[in-house]
């Protein structure tokens, strides 16, 4: 494993963080600074008692004015995998993992407790279905530390935000509760790779939001990609052909030139929220 200064080198290139020297093989810091996801799983099943550990660990996670607005759905009835499995064909290696988790954002729970209590809910706005999003995101980060810590692989996935509508009617998810992410998990057939980020000189900020240099930092990134981490496969090929210097900017560019998720707003609308 490499030093969190070696880690956070290769990750983001320069300019990198001075780390001090104290810190430099801190356990939970080299763990952080070397994560990578992982596609890959053993066929060893992840026992159900460790998956609802790390589940009351990542709850443990703070939580947006002690609303405790996540919630966790562990698949674990077959017919229900694979329909998800289906649902999500364009990913395989999902379809391997040996567990499969649904995070979701939960609103409900709040506006029943304003029944129960009699008092009005006040805040049906765009708020309140951000504030769940967050929760469920928090939630999300914090079990994937806590799956990692113990030598478990796991990769998030946003494109059951595709299939909205029909996840939520498999799971039978009520008003006001709606999927955020979906979680393979599984032992790690493999080491996996850091993943290479943007340089910290455009994500990191001083006192005020910035671009100083934002197009030359993303095509030196671009080219880093090129060279250290390419792409597999190039997006679109029929519409915009074959790029020689395909970096993330290319990828990112093609990726959300087409229509994704369009309709999520309207389910999320006909989940009950006011978007306004």
């Amino acid at each position: 494993m490499k030093t969190v200064s070696e880690a956070l080198l290769h990750r983001f290139a320069l300019p990198s963080p001075r780390v001090p020297p104290e810190l430099e093989n801190h356990p939970m810091l080299q763990y952080l600074a070397n994560r990578r996801s992982v596609r890959a799983f053993r066929d060893t099943p992840v026992a159900a008692d460790l998956i609802h550990t790390l589940a009351a660990l990542a709850l443990s996670a703070p939580t947006k004015s002690d609303l405790q607005q996540s919630d966790i759905i562990v698949i674990s009835d077959p017919g229900i995998r694979d329909r998800l499995n289906k649902l999500l064909a364009g990913q395989t290696w999902i379809g391997k993992a040996p567990a499969f988790l649904v995070f979701c954002g939960n609103n409900r729970r709040q506006r029943l407790v304003h029944e129960w209590r009699g008092r009005p809910f006040a805040n049906d706005h765009l708020d309140a279905f951000f504030n769940a999003s967050v929760d469920a995101g928090i939630t999300l980060a914090a079990f994937i530390l806590a799956a990692e810590t113990v030598g478990l692989g796991c990769c998030p996935v946003s494109a059951i935000r595709n299939k909205a509508k029909e996840v939520s009617a498999l799971l039978n998810l009520p008003d006001h509760v709606f999927p955020v992410a979906g979680l393979g998990l599984g032992w790690p057939a493999g080491d996996g790779e850091i993943s290479l980020r943007l340089p910290l000189n455009v994500t990191v900020h001083t006192d005020c939001y910035s671009e100083a240099a934002l197009r030359q930092s993303v095509e030196n990134y671009d080219r880093r990609r090129v060279t250290i981490q390419p792409y597999r496969t190039q997006r679109h090929r029929s519409d915009y052909g074959e790029s020689s210097d395909y970096g993330w900017s290319e990828d990112k560019s093609r990726q959300y030139s087409k229509p994704e998720r369009d309709d999520f707003g309207e389910f999320i609308r006909a989940k009950g929220f006011d978007l306004t």
